[in-house]
């Protein structure tokens, strides 16, 4: 049932807001504000258990942390789950549906490979997830050539890649497609227009939309990725600093 309430969420234009948790502590704080889901951010627990992103963190560990999350709200949880961990599809989806998860990220990039998957390859991972899960875990699909030129990049140019991937996905069973830090609101509209109805989720940047913009453009779900976190970690080194300087009010 998690995993329904979770689905039903996904409204374009009405888009449920995940501030990226990272323990139990910061997962209740996540519900207390009246937020409806938990969702993990991956740079944020592989940090938070002295790991670096991009699956440093050995899937045991990360998968106990997405379990202690799970166990301590009650609402539903959404994990993310990186690339894979290189873990089954069948036991990737088992294990978190025995942790109490009612939804996964799962990114197009292999880290262990270096490079992204091809979208046929990304395709049968989905579709093998869709079958092991049933309909018990919201897949979100993180398309991640936006992230994969580095620098600066031309996002209308990478429409057409973004769309080919998404759509696929969306055939192997995907419930939302994530192309992860878009930046530009007219990029973002074509996504959306062209996929309608399908459930896109955008990150909140500094650089990109407001969340009222994105609520305009019609996004079905906003992520803040490690950025959360970043908040959190910059209040506790301006707080370090000051108690250092003894200038504490």
């Amino acid at each position: 049932m998690t995993a329904a309430r979770l689905r039903a969420l996904h409204v374009p234009g009405t888009p449920v807001v995940l501030p990226n948790a990272w323990d139990a502590d910061t997962a209740r704080a996540v519900v207390e504000a009246g937020f409806p889901v938990v969702a993990t951010s991956s740079v944020a627990v592989a940090a938070s258990l002295g790991y670096s992103d991009g699956e440093c963190a050995p899937a045991d560990e990360m998968l106990a942390a997405a379990h202690r999350i799970a166990r301590a709200v009650e609402v539903p949880v959404t994990v993310d789950a990186e690339s894979g961990y290189g873990l089954p599809p069948a036991e990737l989806a088992g294990r978190l549906l025995d942790a109490g998860i009612s939804g996964l990220n799962i990114e197009d990039t292999d880290h262990r490979a270096g490079s992204r998957r091809h979208p046929d390859q990304q395709a049968e991972l989905l579709s093998a997830l869709r079958e092991a899960a049933g309909d018990d875990l919201v897949i979100n699909a993180r398309i991640d050539s936006f992230l994969s030129r580095g620098g600066s990049v031309d996002e209308r140019a990478l429409v057409p890649e973004v769309l080919d991937r998404a759509r696929r996905y969306l055939e192997a069973g995907a419930d939302v497609v994530y192309p992860i830090h878009v930046r530009d609101a007219e990029v973002i509209r074509t996504i959306i227009s062209e996929l309608a109805p399908a459930a896109v989720n955008v990150t909140l940047l500094p650089d990109g939309p407001s969340l009222a913009e994105l609520t305009s453009l019609r996004v079905a779900r906003v992520s803040l990725g490690g950025g959360l976190r970043a908040v959190a970690a910059e209040a506790v080194r301006t707080f370090l600093a000051d108690l250092a300087g003894q200038r504490l009010p």
